[in-house]
């Protein structure tokens, strides 16, 4: 993330010829995707990143008291996204995920029943009202309701765009779901939790539109669009730091610690300013989130007057992750679900990581109501509801806990909110990489990825 610096000299050193043809701003998902596409296009590129490590918002750091590394939020991928999977082609990394043969998560709801939604490998949407009608969680008639979403996806599958069938609706997820018939059961244990993962925000405040463009890219023709794809390692090890080798491999430079100012003149860009040293490019790729980009400039250009006023006026969602370690397993499966409650799912990093002891990571998506809790309070929490859901767990003796929270983690998608930007900006030579940049998908890492796909190519095109 980019910031304010202070006063500057009035000159600064000069590189007037860098022999950068670009320059991005922002080492995250979109940032270094975008630098990785260009420099497999041929160009040199320079990455600017302010904070001392890679990552943005997913990123690790190491835990004080375990010296493991923690992921700042537990990210899944699914194999409907694309972008992410080539780009970890592209940088060597195709490796570091486990793909879950299909979609099968195991849901205990809040009297502790355990259940497995299982998707059979049959088209779409047809795997998934097989999977619902043979869900034992349901009654025959919550099961029935399913129909309804099923026709809507089979509508959404033939359209360039999910979003599409309820455009400018003003709906919420809830509304919508309610208005298709949904059983409340099912919408507890079923379209909420992967609501929540997937939008990072209540059901009732992020609009349908969002949501429905992942279900259409989730549930499309093959099986394995839905499947869970989980990082094997820490995100710096999937990610940022082999993006960083691959980059300096090719002939470019990655900075960090480098708080950044774009320099603008005549509604053209010339380049950066950083510590004092300017130094220009022909093209600058902003891959800050949306809350950065107005600190990236001094004196904003007109041009740019109504995308920092959307910017800044676009509200933030929070996530919430809380660490716990026991001295014995506790779980069987590397993921399962906790409809109904503040921690929606639990991820047990032992297995994911391929290690011997137990380290479960709970986290709270669309988390404002609980992110200004003390670290104590969210670890009792967390703590109390895995142990009533996992007989296991409150045998078992806890040996260390962490609360970990990502206040801006991602852009809230309620209704009413500014309008997404494009990539391409009023300034002739600046464009935009990050998950706000309008891909039609929530604040994930697939939209990170995508953005910056799309800069390159709007680069190269330039």
């Amino acid at each position: 993330m980019s910031v304010p610096i202070g006063p500057r000299a009035a000159a600064g050193r000069r590189t007037p010829d860098s022999g950068f043809d670009a320059i991005v701003i922002g080492a995250g998902c979109a940032g270094l995707s975008a630098a990785t596409a260009l420099v497999e296009q041929g160009a040199r590129v320079l990455v600017l990143e302010a904070r001392p490590v890679l990552g943005g918002r997913a990123s690790a750091v190491r835990d004080p008291a375990t010296g493991e590394k923690l992921d700042n939020g537990q990210h899944v991928l699914m194999g409907c996204y694309d972008a992410t999977l080539s780009f970890f082609r592209r940088i060597g990394t195709s490796d570091r995920v486990r793909w879950q043969a299909g979609l099968a998560v195991t849901m205990i709801d809040r009297i502790g029943h355990h259940s497995t939604l299982k998707l059979p490998p049959l088209p779409a949407p047809l795997h998934l009202l097989a999977g619902v009608l043979a869900w034992d969680a349901l009654s025959w008639h919550e099961k029935a309701s399913v129909v309804r979403v099923g026709a809507a996806l089979r509508t959404a599958s033939g359209r360039a765009s999910g979003a599409e069938i309820v455009a400018g609706s003003g709906l919420t997820v809830r509304q919508w779901l309610t208005s298709k018939g949904q059983a409340p059961r099912l919408i507890e244990l079923f379209w909420e939790p992967l609501a929540l993962a997937a939008l990072n925000q209540p059901i009732g405040e992020a609009a349908v539109d969002t949501f429905l463009e992942v279900l259409s890219r989730m549930f499309g023709p093959e099986a394995d669009r839905a499947a869970l794809v989980m990082p094997a390692v820490p995100l710096d090890e999937l990610y940022a730091e082999p993006a960083r080798q691959w980059l300096e491999a090719h002939g470019s430079q990655v900075r960090t610690r480098s708080v950044t100012k774009v320099r603008v003149e005549r509604e053209r860009v010339l380049g950066v300013e950083v510590r004092g040293e300017r130094i220009d490019a022909p093209l600058v790729i902003a891959g800050v989130p949306w809350f950065a980009l107005p600190a990236l400039f001094d004196a904003p250009p007109a041009a740019l007057a109504d995308l920092l006023r959307r910017a800044q006026a676009t509200a933030a969602s929070p996530i919430v992750t809380v660490n716990l370690w026991y001295d014995r397993p506790v779980l069987d499966e590397m993921l399962v679900g906790l409809p109904g409650r503040v921690f929606q799912w639990v991820f047990d990093k032992g297995q994911i990581f391929g290690r011997s002891h137990s380290h479960l990571s709970l986290v709270s998506s669309g988390a404002a109501g609980v992110v200004a809790r003390s670290n104590e309070e969210l670890i009792a929490v967390a703590r109390r509801e895995v142990e009533e859901a996992l007989p296991r767990a409150a045998v078992a003796a806890l040996r260390g806990a962490s609360a970990v929270r990502e206040r801006q983690a991602t852009f809230s998608l309620a209704p009413g909110q500014p309008a997404r930007p494009g990539t391409r900006t009023g300034v002739d030579g600046l464009l935009l990489a990050g998950d706000w940049v309008d891909t039609g998908l929530p604040a994930t890492i697939e939209s990170a990825v995508v953005s910056g796909h799309w800069a390159a190519d709007a680069a190269r095109r330039s």
